[in-house]
Parts: structure tokens; C-alpha cells; sequence
């Protein structure tokens, strides 16, 4: 009866991040890449700014906030990465 209950479970937990990785895909997918004329445009939409990757880092110090991951969104926006450190208008 336990295994039961623990593979019933199982199976519960899987679908459910199955559900919610999905729904994080789709939402990126919707994102409208545009370029912004300046970072005080670019933050009133991304607080964190764009970075062009998950694994790029911060290098000009402390952050705020999170940049928000699009590399198309960031190749439009590339001239604001002042830097050069693959975020674009952090903050």
C-alpha cells in the first residue's frame, strides 16, 4: 500500500512540473522582441534589464534586480549593454 501512495505521488508531483515548465515556456514564447531607444525605456518594461543568457552574470556590480533572459530581446537592445557584459540596462 505504500508504494501505492508513494508512486500515485510521484506521478502527481511530475505532472504538475510538467504543467508549470510548460507554462513558463509558452509565456517566454509570447515575449514581443523590441528595441527600446534607451534604457530608461527598455526598464520601464524589464526592471532587471535583458541579458542575453541565464548563465551571464553581472559585472559591474550589485543588481536590484533580476534581468529578464532573451537573447533576441538583447541582440535589439545590445548598444545599452555599456559593459559589455551580456546585460543590457541592469539595474
Amino acid at each position: 500500500m505504500k508504494k501505492y501512495i508513494s508512486a500515485l505521488l510521484m506521478g502527481t508531483v511530475l505532472i504538475i512540473s510538467f504543467s508549470f515548465s510548460t507554462m513558463e515556456v509558452e509565456g517566454a514564447a509570447k515575449v514581443k522582441a523590441v528595441a527600446y531607444k534607451n534604457c530608461t525605456e527598455l526598464n520601464k518594461v524589464y526592471k532587471g534589464g535583458v541579458s542575453k543568457d541565464a548563465k551571464t552574470t553581472n559585472k559591474g556590480g550589485k543588481t536590484k534586480y533580476k534581468p529578464f533572459v532573451s537573447a533576441e530581446l538583447y541582440k535589439l537592445n545590445e548598444k545599452s549593454d555599456r559593459d559589455n557584459d551580456g546585460i543590457a540596462c541592469e539595474k
